[in-house]
């Protein structure tokens, strides 16, 4: 079993399920960053403010992808699923709340 450390990893992994017209969702892995609570609820406040290509690049730092990580190939990815950002940001804020779904 693995140890709680009380200074948590700076990032972790957790498979977003994108959805796809027509189709079934795409899993996709992403790193996020991991915040705490304090910067979690101040990345949320800012989170109306942005549109979803730059909330997506404001909290991961890596993905499963053969494109490149990079602003433009996050923008193409949100225009061309357009659920991305809901997605990513559930995805995200389950994860650092600890709400996995468990099958």
């Amino acid at each position: 079993m693995a140890k709680l450390k009380l200074i948590p990893d700076p990032t972790f992994k957790t498979v977003v399920q994108i959805p796809v017209p027509g189709g079934e969702p795409a899993p996709v892995e992403f790193t996020f960053k991991h915040r705490d609570r304090a910067a979690v609820k101040a990345w949320v406040e800012t989170v109306g403010d942005q549109t979803d290509a730059q909330m997506v690049e404001s909290c991961i730092v890596g993905w499963d992808l053969d494109d490149e990580l990079n602003a433009d190939n996050i923008k193409r990815l949100c225009d061309n699923y357009v659920g991305t950002g809901v997605a990513v940001f559930s995805a995200y804020l389950d994860e650092l709340r600890g709400a996995r779904a468990k099958n």
